[in-house]
C-alpha cells in the first residue's frame, strides 16, 4: 500500500503515523533516534507491506500488470489501491478525505518542528513534494494518478513505463476495483490486530 493507506492504517495515532510514513526511509537500530510509538509505526508499516504482498487479491492484480510493467507491478498496484481507497473514502472513514489529508500534513510538519532528531533527508524531500502537490488528494482523480505515476517514472533507475499506467488503470478499472474492495477490509482488520499486538510488546 502507499501513503494514503498507511495514513489510514495508523488509526488516528500521530506517532504511529510518523513511523508508518518514514518506514521505507529508515534502517537498523532506531531506538536512539525515535521513541517506542514511532518504532511501532515502522514495524506496523512493514507488517502491512508483508501482508499486502502475500495476499491473493493483490497478487491477482500484480499478475494482470506484470506483462506490461514487470518488476514495477507491485509499486503500481500499491498506487492503484490508494486510488480506490481515495475515491471510495467515505465508505471507509468518517472524516472527509480533504480534512484527513490536511491533518496528516499538519502532524508530520509539527513532528519535524518538535522532534530533536530530523526525519530522514530522502523522506523530507518526498514529504515536501507530497504537501506541495497534495498527493493524498491527488489520488482521487485519474489526472492526479497520471502526474503521480509520471513523477515516479522519472525517479526510477530503469525504464518502468509507469507514466502510462493511468491508461492501464482506466482500461482495467473494474477489474482492479473489485479485488481492492475484497482486500482492504481484511487489511484493516489485520492492521488493527497487529497494532494492538505491537503495543502490548512495548
Amino acid at each position: 500500500m502507499n501513503f494514503l493507506a498507511h495514513a489510514y492504517l495508523s488509526f488516528g495515532e500521530p506517532k504511529v503515523l510518523i513511523g508508518n510514513f518514514i518506514a521505507d526511509f529508515v534502517r537498523g537500530d532506531l531506538t536512539k533516534t525515535y521513541d517506542a510509538e514511532v518504532i511501532t509505526g515502522v514495524k506496523l508499516h512493514r507488517a502491512i507491506d508483508a501482508y499486502t504482498d502475500s495476499h491473493p487479491e493483490v497478487k491477482a492484480v500484480q499478475e494482470l500488470l506484470k506483462p506490461t510493467y514487470a518488476r514495477y507491478s507491485s509499486v503500481i498496484s500499491d498506487m492503484f489501491f490508494d486510488h480506490f481507497l481515495a475515491v471510495s473514502w467515505d465508505q471507509y472513514h468518517d472524516t472527509p478525505i480533504k480534512e484527513f489529508s490536511q491533518e496528516v500534513y499538519r502532524i508530520m510538519t509539527q513532528f519535524t518542528i518538535d522532534h530533536p532528531f530530523p526525519l530522514p533527508e530522502k523522506f523530507n524531500i518526498a514529504f515536501d513534494l507530497m504537501v506541495k502537490n497534495d498527493w493524498l488528494m491527488s489520488y482521487t482523480t485519474i489526472e492526479g494518478m497520471k502526474q503521480a505515476m509520471k513523477g515516479m517514472a522519472n525517479r526510477t533507475t530503469f525504464e518502468s513505463k509507469m507514466e502510462t499506467s493511468h491508461i492501464f488503470l482506466q482500461e482495467h478499472y473494474e477489474e482492479i476495483k473489485a479485488p481492492f474492495h475484497r482486500f482492504f477490509p481484511q487489511l484493516v482488520e489485520f492492521s488493527k490486530q497487529h497494532l494492538e499486538e505491537l503495543k502490548e510488546k512495548v
